[in-house]
C-alpha cells in the first residue's frame, strides 16, 4: 500500500526531504503523498522512512491504494529507471 498523511499533520518539515522518492509535496494545507511514486521505502530502507521522523504519526497506510510488495518493489525498479533515463517519474 501506498502511505497517507492525514489531516493530523503539524506541517513540521520533516517528512519531505526523508522521502527517497519524492513522493511528499506540500499540498493545499497539509503535506500530501503521491501514490504513484510512494513505495514505503521499498527498495531504500527497512521501514518507511517518513513514518520514522513524524512526530504526530499521521502517516497510515493507503487503504485505497492497496499494494503487495511485489508491487511496491515493481514500482521502485520504474522509478529508477526513469530516473537513470533522465526523465521525471511524476
Amino acid at each position: 500500500m501506498a502511505l497517507i498523511i492525514t489531516d493530523e499533520c503539524i506541517n513540521c518539515d520533516v517528512c519531505e526531504p526523508e522521502c527517497p522518492n519524492d513522493a511528499i509535496s506540500m499540498g493545499p494545507e497539509i503535506y500530501r503523498i503521491d501514490p504513484q511514486r510512494c513505495t514505503e521505502c521499498v527498495g531504500h530502507h527497512d521501514e518507511p522512512q517518513c513514518r520514522q521522523v513524524c512526530p504526530v504519526a499521521c502517516i497510515p497506510l493507503d487503504p485505497d491504494w492497496p499494494e503487495s510488495r511485489e508491487q511496491l518493489l515493481s514500482k521502485y525498479h520504474r522509478l529508477q529507471l526513469l530516473v537513470e533515463r533522465g526523465r521525471d517519474p511524476g
